[in-house]
């Protein structure tokens, strides 16, 4: 399965997309940093982005022209849920046809009525049986909570990723609604992980502003995301073509996670530095050893100096071993000082705010 990475834009209508022009398609979602487009394919038991006029369709020259230029072309359905089987046999002959990379199921509203938890199961099954490995996703509703009704849990079973449409419509609210959504959607069982599509059209006087789209698009990185999507190419070139080049401008690099507070400890005991150590701690935090328990900064102080000075100085202190529970990190450690050494360090830590509330540490020292 190839994952997604980076940023990517919903087609629906390719005739209003650059004129309908393969080149120039392939050619702003290259200049824009696209690593992917996902094209309209089908809507119920239909194939769309049919030229009636000419009898002719334009899929195959823009798919071939946006994989030229090393971009991944997902397609997307909009589907029902009435003819489950129909509905799949139309997505399996386009996806085959054009040979695409991955695959977006819209469910929405008509998903919500009775019943249709048995369309979703016989849809996606007949999709898997057809397509075992091909890398497919949900695209619906941002909050769940406010759809119970639709069977997500059908769905997320079948598919690779989940594309939640969060549309902060009639609000200026981006990063509230995405992590809202992403926290939602990390309660449900299964999870899959998240890469949302955020709104470049205008409805009812609302449109996102360029702040907006900024903010969701660093929300996206801080979160850890590794790609995001936008609805629709079709209206955003042409009716908030500012909202496409703040997308194009941004770079969507993921931020690692910060250092778990135990990796920076030992970052600070390699430096040997009492006053580095100190701030990992809270002013009030326990020190626990076998022979005796301290509080406070001073008194943990005193003991860290007295570690790098008189037992291990100048030694190299190595983690071996790292657990978590909750708030709680129980490590193991070795030290080497010369010919002084430790080879059972194990400690225990309790975290608060971000900080060690006690530590309790028990070592022997050998030669």
């Amino acid at each position: 399965m190839t994952g997604l990475v980076g940023k990517g834009f919903f087609i629906w209508k390719i005739q209003d997309c650059e004129g309908g022009n393969p080149l120039a398609i392939a050619s702003a979602a290259q200049q824009a940093g696209f690593s992917h487009v996902l094209v309209k394919i089908a809507d119920g038991g239909w194939p769309v982005n049919i030229d009636r006029k000419n009898n002719t369709d334009p899929l195959p020259p823009v798919v071939q022209a946006i994989r030229d230029k090393g971009i991944q072309v997902w397609g997307w359905h909009y589907v029902y849920g009435n003819d489950p089987l129909a509905e799949a046999n139309i997505a399996i002959r386009r996806i085959q046809q054009f040979q695409l990379d991955g695959y977006v199921i819209d469910a929405e509203i008509e998903y919500k009525q009775a019943g249709k938890e048995r369309a979703a199961r016989r849809f996606m099954g007949k999709l898997r049986e057809a397509l075992p490995n091909l890398p497919m996703a949900l695209s619906s509703y941002r909050f769940p909570s406010y759809h119970p009704q639709l069977p997500w849990k059908v769905f997320l079973e079948y598919v690779d990723f989940n594309m939640p449409q969060v549309y902060w419509e009639k609000a200026h609210n981006p990063e509230a609604q995405l992590r809202r959504s992403v926290r939602e959607f990390q309660g449900m069982t299964p999870f899959r992980p998240v890469i949302p599509t955020g709104p470049t059209y205008k409805t009812g006087g609302w449109a996102p502003t360029e702040q907006d789209i900024l903010e969701f698009l660093r929300t996206v990185q801080a979160l850890g995301l590794s790609a995001v999507n936008f609805f629709s190419w079709d209206e955003c070139r042409k009716q908030t073509p500012a909202l496409w080049d703040v997308i194009a401008h941004f770079s969507l690099s993921p931020q690692p996670p910060p250092p778990d507070i135990i990796e920076l400890y030992f970052q600070a005991l390699n430096l040997h530095d009492p006053s580095l150590i100190l701030h990992l701690y809270h002013p009030d935090a326990v020190h626990i050893t076998p022979a005796r328990v301290i509080q406070g900064s001073q008194a943990i102080r005193a003991w860290y100096t007295t570690l790098f000075n008189d037992l291990l100085p100048a030694a190299t202190f190595t983690l071996t071993h790292a657990s978590q529970s909750g708030n709680s990190r129980h490590f193991n450690w070795t030290a080497q000082s010369g010919n002084i050494m430790v080879k059972n360090g194990s400690d225990t830590v309790g975290i608060m705010d971000g900080k060690i509330a006690y530590h309790y540490t028990n070592f022997t020292i050998s030669a």
